[in-house]
């Protein structure tokens, strides 16, 4: 037997600490659940978010109240520092309020202790962000997969096939990480996120790293699972094309709600957002 090397041994302790990470995430309950149509899924109320203090103080978010309804795709949308990732984060529990309180499913996620909110995360919440946390070790597929072998779940083979081929990755399911492009990881990281048809998914520039073509498979696939399973989907995206799948579309500036609207064509959200880019 070979000795194990320096670089081997902090290779192997990478893939177990990440592995030990997704277990935690991905390990529990996560069935997806239809929902009365015309529900508020997600509700939050006077959310505000400041960082720094005094002159250096940056108002993110300024008391926002909003509502996303069960069974519809949201598109969040704004110009640079207008606060949409940042209700984003808090809206998932992944970043908490100065001010305000949000409800996931009738819970109040801004109450829990750490322990609640990250079952709550990995029973409700799905997340789709540009960056991937995928496994060296193991094949694009097993790397798909990986949340429902990790809670002991078969996957639902019909909803797999769709998930793989919305991405476009039929023909890279046997690959490993290293021998995929970056976009093929990102998506092997988008169907990953899907495939426990999560109760509500938050998806923060789905298709920023991706070409038109895949990045139009993304969004059809979100599209469709809106349509078809009744998902919720709650999208960041300073794209106008990607908003324009959206059954709601929510401008934000400067930290506040500047105008909510049902669905918008292409150039009436690119419009908007160029006349939101205008100083006050």
């Amino acid at each position: 037997m070979q000795p194990t090397t320096t670089r081997e041994s902090e290779s192997l302790v990478e893939e177990r600490d990440a592995l030990a990470q997704l277990e935690r995430q991905f390990t529990g309950e996560s069935r997806f659940a239809e929902r009365p149509e015309g529900r508020a899924v997600v509700t939050a109320r006077g959310l505000s978010r400041t960082y720094g203090k005094g002159d250096a103080k940056v108002h993110a978010l300024r008391d926002v109240d909003i509502d996303f309804t069960a069974g519809r795709l949201t598109a969040i949308m704004g110009p640079s520092g207008s606060g949409k990732s940042t209700l984003m984060h808090i809206l998932a529990g992944l970043d908490q309020p100065t001010g305000g309180r949000v409800a996931i499913d009738g819970v109040e996620i801004t109450r829990l202790k750490e322990k609640k909110l990250t079952q709550l995360r990995r029973d409700k919440i799905g997340f789709i962000f540009q960056s991937f946390n995928l496994l060296a070790t193991l094949t694009a597929d097993e790397n798909i997969v990986l949340p429902l072998s990790l809670a002991r779940r078969r996957a639902d083979e019909g909803w797999r096939r769709a998930v793989i081929e919305a991405v476009g990755l039929q023909d890279r399911l046997t690959h490993r990480p290293a021998e995929l492009s970056g976009g093929q990881q990102q998506r092997v990281a988008v169907a990953r996120a899907l495939i426990t048809r999560p109760a509500v998914l938050f998806a923060d520039e789905p298709t920023g790293n991706l070409d038109s073509r895949t990045g139009g498979e993304v969004l059809d696939l979100l599209r469709r699972s809106v349509d078809e399973f009744g998902q919720t989907v709650i999208m960041v995206t300073h794209d106008a094309g990607a908003a324009s799948i959206a059954d709601r579309v929510v401008f934000l500036k400067d930290g506040r709600i500047e105008l909510d609207e049902d669905r918008m064509t292409r150039d009436a959200i690119y419009d908007t957002i160029k006349n939101l880019e205008v100083p006050r």
